[in-house]
């Protein structure tokens, strides 16, 4: 065992100061090594998921001999068998995946305790120095090892008072996307009403004299977890910060490409290969419309607010509501929340929104997307002009609840990129920008990796004269509104082009390109009623009259 390690990050956290590390996926022990020198207070590698054999992990545990770090084993499930294996070959404690009762934990502490105390069974391995050293490796393993069960579902939060009491244990680390996916949101990182089970939780904990870990997803959140009194500090998982570096390598070197499920290097948002025609589930029901700002649907929200509805129920959209909001000098839209998320883009003037209490001042062509559920206001902070807003809601009949307000303000700073697991904001001047066709530039407002469990996707995008994006389906509803300069909407051979807000709608499965025909710059809001920006590119003949591949060969015929 490392003592030093395990007496050094102990003593920091009775301290209630932080302790960080890294979660280890990946078979090289390298990573734990690199972890190691450069100082970090823990690493856990590992063995419930992924592919890391026993071999692996030794090799892991290795790397972090004479150092300060201490190396922790997430075992695969709560049997004697594979937590004496895990603390055999040398790991300064375990991590428990799942643990919801009490006597789960007891039973688990008693796994790693040679008897008396427990039913831990004598090993001539690393741990004991081959068993050279089994009296010193005994008393110093029951005193020391630790225990570091994981709370990651209701079930377990139910009781966390309870386990909080179990001798043996000083430390407890949190999952919030199991948690989540236990609370009936599988795939979400953490909603609202977990955010807030787990806070709960942390008190509890605290209440006990003991400590919190969980791993962040960023810098932003690193220093948030530390304000909701988490200690034990993961800075990402290796894979996670990995992969994080070279999207943003590639971002800087004018690639974007995504990870796909067969592991083949893809475009963001893009098919390498044309498909000759739209798979045949897409075959669409409803026609592509535009919408100019006049047209629109107007409704009152609220004194001094008004909506221009230009896509919707009225227009035939499924999952998906889009429109302007203007606000006169100083109005302001109350608190309240919707049953699906929402995203605004401020178009001009000078707005904030406020989410829970957390005030975010808005720039030109800034975003911020409010997940479903979120209480959020915003307000015209100009007290001489209007302001005028780019909304999208997930949904074709977005209802509303008025809430009252009772969150102390908090005035964020101008470059903050919102909250973790609640609001995102996009500042369009610092952006990540990226080039999808030729002539043309992005810029990525919302999607289900920016926001896990966001039910669109949607963004900015600027189109130079000849910009165009390739022919291609969706399997969602779009909305695409040009805020400046003009383009040329191309749905199946039907041609329109559209300036000053006007709005296009295309529904699931109709083949289309935009394109930027006339020398000024054309900009636009597109939003889509899909998680993730996936499209499906197809053969350009599929864009026009002649080769619609929705109509069949006589309506061609007959077709003036």
């Amino acid at each position: 065992m490392n003592l030093a390690a395990v007496a050094s990050l102990r003593k920091r956290l009775e301290a209630d100061l932080p302790v960080h590390g890294l979660w280890v996926t990946l078979d090289a022990p390298g990573v734990s090594e690199i972890a190691a020198a450069f100082g970090l207070d823990w690493v856990v590698v590992d063995a419930e998921h992924g592919h890391l054999d026993w071999g692996d992990i030794v090799a892991h545990v290795r790397s972090t001999v004479r150092s300060g770090t201490v190396c922790l084993v997430r075992v695969a499930e709560l049997t004697p068998g594979v937590v004496k294996r895990a603390l055999d070959v040398g790991a300064d404690g375990i991590v428990l995946p799942r643990v919801e009762t009490p006597e789960e934990l007891e039973r688990a502490v008693s796994y790693t305790r040679y008897p008396p105390a427990g039913i831990r069974g004598v090993g001539a391995e690393r741990a004991t120095a081959w068993g050279r050293c089994f009296a010193e490796h005994a008393a110093d393993a029951d005193a020391n090892l630790m225990v570091v069960p994981i709370i990651e579902s209701v079930a377990g939060a139910e009781r966390i008072a309870e386990l909080a009491q179990v001798e043996g244990v000083d430390t407890f680390f949190f999952g919030p996307a199991d948690f989540c996916a236990s609370a009936g949101a599988t795939g979400q990182w953490e909603t609202p009403a977990v955010a807030e089970q787990i806070a709960h939780c942390v008190q509890a904990v605290r209440e006990a004299g003991k400590r919190c870990g969980v791993i962040a997803t960023g810098a932003e959140d690193l220093a948030r977890r530390h304000r909701e009194g988490f200690r034990m500090l993961g800075l990402g998982l290796d894979a996670g910060l990995l992969i994080r570096s070279l999207e943003g390598m590639l971002e800087a070197a004018g690639v974007r490409r995504e990870l796909t499920p067969s592991l083949e290097p893809r475009a963001v948002g893009t098919v390498e290969r044309p498909l000759p025609r739209p798979p045949a589930g897409l075959r669409p029901d409803r026609s592509a419309s535009s919408c100019a700002l006049p047209d629109a649907e107007e409704l009152s929200l609220g004194e001094g607010v008004m909506m221009h509805t230009l896509v919707g129920e009225r227009t035939g959209a499924r999952g998906l509501t889009t429109g302007i909001a203007v606000f006169e000098p100083g109005a302001r839209l109350p608190y309240h929340r919707h049953p699906c998320g929402e995203t605004i883009t401020l178009l001009e003037g000078a707005v904030a929104v406020e989410v829970e209490g957390r005030r975010y001042a808005l720039a030109p062509l800034d975003n911020v997307t409010v997940p479903r559920g979120l209480a959020h206001q915003v307000e015209n902070v100009d007290a001489e002009r209007p302001a005028r807003l780019h909304v999208a809601l997930a949904s074709e009949r977005p209802d509303r609840e008025l809430v009252e307000p009772s969150w102390k303000v908090e005035r964020m700073p101008d470059d903050s990129a919102g909250t973790a697991g609640a609001e995102h904001v996009v500042r369009h001047a610092a952006a990540t920008r990226y080039s999808p066709g030729p002539g043309t530039e992005f810029v990525d407002h919302l999607n289900a990796e920016l926001i896990p469990g966001i039910e669109m996707s949607g963004g900015w995008g600027r189109f130079e004269r000849g910009g165009r994006l390739p022919a291609h389906v969706h399997d969602f509803d779009e909305s695409i509104c040009i805020v400046d300069g003009t383009a040329r909407c191309v749905v199946e051979g039907r041609t329109n082009d559209l300036d000053g807000i006007a709005t296009a709608h295309v529904p699931r499965g109709r083949v289309h390109y935009f394109e930027n025909t006339v020398d000024a710059p054309m900009e636009m809001i597109w939003v889509y009623a899909g998680p993730m920006p996936e499209r499906i590119v197809v053969d350009e003949r599929c864009a026009t009259r002649e080769g619609s591949p929705w109509e069949p060969p006589q309506a061609k015929e007959d077709r003036p």
